[in-house]
């Protein structure tokens, strides 16, 4: 197999798991996307005590149809990001290995994430804002609901202007870079330790052959909920920034400094 075979079967097979994410969870994401923009401020939107009474709240007041409001956006964006990131990621690091003999480092492998989240970031800003919007729909917004996510992108621009498409970009750079070197760099380098350990113990060759299913499944785990944890700040940051302006065409936070100062104030 081809070194490019690979890097567009790898990027293919980072489609189909994003896709399939999205459509597991997606309702989970409704609510972690409503509860990051209720800051007790506003009131266009319901008041949820925790997961289990937005999910119930959501399905009473807008039908089952609630939990996959922005579903379009969000498979859209989640297959695209993961293609384009392990792509880029793959790119990147056949460009830092021409003429090394050794292993990459742990910086090589931090460089590649974070250069293929910030390119990853920069494509598909658009979509996520569209699928926010869509997501923080409800009863009680006053605005003309947007249809979908056609009609989204044609208000966006027409209201608001092509700027707005890319609003919460900062704190999105910094989540896809962050979030991705994090959690790349821990994959890798818990692999590497993993493998010489099990190597060492079997004194076996064929490093590759040596881990499960198991193994790979903890490796996942482990690196996605250390990277979650340290970037979260900034989604909530992204998810509030890319909100609405009110019917007035005012919107609800200026620019995502303003989201910081009124979040901790």
């Amino acid at each position: 197999m081809s070194l490019s075979q690979w890097q567009w079967e790898t990027a293919a097979a980072g489609a189909v798991a994003g896709f399939a994410t999205v459509a597991a969870m997606y309702p989970l994401d409704i609510v972690r996307t409503r509860f990051q923009v209720n800051d007790g401020r506003v009131t266009n939107f319901p008041a949820y005590k925790n997961t289990a009474h937005a999910i119930f709240t959501i399905t009473r007041l807008e039908g089952l149809k609630g939990l996959y409001a922005g579903f379009l956006p969000a498979v859209l964006g989640s297959t695209v990001s993961w293609g384009l990131y392990f792509f880029f990621y793959g790119r990147a690091k056949q460009r830092y290995s021409k003429n090394r003999e050794e292993k990459l480092s742990s910086g090589h492998h931090l460089a590649s994430a974070a250069e293929a989240g910030a390119l990853v970031s920069l494509c598909t800003n658009p979509i996520w804002l569209i699928k926010t919007r869509l997501q923080l729909q409800n009863p009680l917004h006053q605005s003309r609901r947007y249809s979908g996510i056609y009609d989204a992108l044609r208000t966006i621009l027409r209201e608001e202007g092509w700027t707005a498409l890319y609003k919460g970009l900062g704190p999105g750079l910094l989540m896809q870079v962050s979030h991705g070197a994090i959690q790349f760099t821990a994959y890798e380098e818990l692999r590497r330790i993993m493998v010489d350990y099990k190597e060492k113990k079997q004194k076996s060759e064929g490093a590759s052959n040596l881990l499960n299913s198991f193994d790979y499944a903890l490796l996942g785990g482990s690196s996605k909920i250390a990277a979650i944890l340290i970037t979260y700040p900034f989604q909530v940051i992204r998810t509030r920034a890319q909100q609405r302006p009110s019917k007035e065409g005012i919107p609800r936070y200026m620019n995502s400094w303003h989201v910081v100062k009124e979040t901790a104030s």
